[in-house]
This record gives C-alpha cells, sequence and structure tokens, in this order.
C-alpha cells in the first residue's frame, strides 16, 4: 500500500461497510461441534480457509460471498480421529477435497446480516442460512482495513451425506446427527 491508499478511519457501522474483502485464516475461525457418545463435546476447524465477499452495507442485495474449505485442513486435536473425519466414513477427502459456500442472499437487521447461500459437503449441496453479528471495523497496525463478523447455525449433517455413525451399547448413537457450526470471521479490505 502506497501512502495515499492507507485508510485513515474504519466504517463505523455495517451500513457503512463497502468493498471487496478476502478471509483473513490466520484470525478467522471456521470450525464445528458435535456431540460424542452422548455425554460430551467434540470441537474441531478447518485452518486452511479461502473466501472473498464483495460488501455493499448500504444495498446488502448488491453484495456477494464464496468461500472455498480445504478438507484435509480438519483439526480436532486428535490425529486418529481428524483421518476418520477425512476418510470415506464422513468428508471422503480423496474423492471431494473442498467444502464450498457460495451466497445467494443477504438479510440486515440492526447489527446482524443472515447470509443464505448453497453450502456443498462432498456431492451434496443444501441451502442454509447463518446469522452473522458485524462486530466492528478497525484499521490494524499494518494499514488493513478490517472487518468482523460472528455466528453460528445449527445443520443435521446427514443433509450433506455424512451419515456414519455406531451405536452405543447403553443406547444412542457415538456421534449426534446436529452439528453446531461455527464462524468468527476476520477479512481485510482489498479495493
Amino acid at each position: 500500500m502506497t501512502a495515499q491508499s492507507v485508510p485513515t478511519t474504519a466504517p463505523k457501522t455495517l451500513a457503512d461497510v463497502a468493498g471487496t474483502y478476502v478471509i483473513d485464516p490466520s484470525h478467522s475461525h471456521v470450525g464445528f461441534v458435535a456431540r460424542h457418545a452422548m455425554v460430551t463435546k467434540v470441537r474441531g476447524s478447518f485452518n486452511t480457509v479461502e473466501g472473498t465477499a464483495t460488501v455493499d452495507g448500504a444495498n446488502p442485495a448488491a453484495s456477494s460471498l464464496s468461500v472455498t474449505i480445504d478438507v484435509s485442513s480438519v483439526d480436532t486435536r486428535d490425529k486418529g480421529r481428524d483421518g476418520h473425519l477425512q476418510g470415506a466414513d464422513f468428508f471422503d477427502v480423496e474423492n471431494y477435497p473442498t467444502i464450498t459456500f457460495s451466497a445467494t442472499d443477504f438479510a440486515v437487521a440492526g447489527d446482524v446480516v443472515t447470509v443464505t447461500g448453497n453450502l456443498t459437503i462432498k456431492d451434496h449441496t443444501r441451502p442454509v442460512s447463518i446469522p452473522l453479528e458485524f462486530q466492528g471495523a478497525a484499521i490494524d497496525p499494518f494499514g488493513n482495513s478490517r472487518i468482523g463478523f460472528e455466528g453460528s447455525v445449527v445443520v443435521n449433517r446427514k443433509d450433506w451425506g455424512l451419515t456414519w455413525n455406531a451405536a452405543l451399547e447403553t443406547g444412542g448413537l457415538l456421534v449426534s446427527e446436529k452439528v453446531s457450526l461455527e464462524f468468527e470471521i476476520s477479512a481485510i479490505k482489498q479495493a
């Protein structure tokens, strides 16, 4: 960035946000939470995420968003479980190396933008709506204009062909069908 192009102020409200932004993967979290063995939760994340958004806070219908997740970057802090998730029982990374999301609609209510779009996992594409709360904007010490959003949505993993499970001797299943998808996004303005 040249000295003339360094922004001096950040947008104050969601309506003020405009431009093209890219997800900063080192300051963002795209993850999931699933109940395990009916007694606890397992948390995981995807460490390699790319995404671009064209944001028009004053006219959300003019916005766009596309995200690609490298499935091989799944991380649950257990290499054996990560390998199982990458295998044919779950994500089948050999045949389906990415998860994609492409937005089709944006609805704004106050500081929350509900992004509706097509989520593709394996060969299944389903619509999903994700409420994302605007966390604010800032100019970082390097002169980058950043915006932040956080949100979550609960989905049924079976809707995307993730059907593997195991019965427990005490009743119930090893992995819950309902999974919470979590998003903490920091994005940097490009133009």
